[in-house]
């Protein structure tokens, strides 16, 4: 079982280094950062299509990522 959650840690570990990796930033050149902060306090936009299925797919890796590391550090 630990080695079954270990290799399930590391394809994790590397498809969420992959989705982070692929999301846009939020702040894009010089521009984005002189003006980046107000546009955050003003009001969030809401990310559309691949953005979208990104923030999900790293919310639900990462809920992964903390589970089975857990379970591996059990296990030991």
């Amino acid at each position: 079982m630990q080695m079954v959650a270990t290799v399930l840690l590391v394809i994790v570990s590397i498809a969420l280094i992959a989705v982070v990796l692929l999301q846009s930033g939020r702040s894009a050149g010089l521009s984005g950062a002189i003006s980046g902060g107000a546009e955050q306090l003003v009001g969030k936009q809401k990310a559309r299509g691949i953005d979208a299925v990104l923030i999900k797919a790293t919310v639900v890796l990462a809920v992964l990522f903390f589970v089975l590391t857990v379970t591996v550090a059990y296990f030991l």
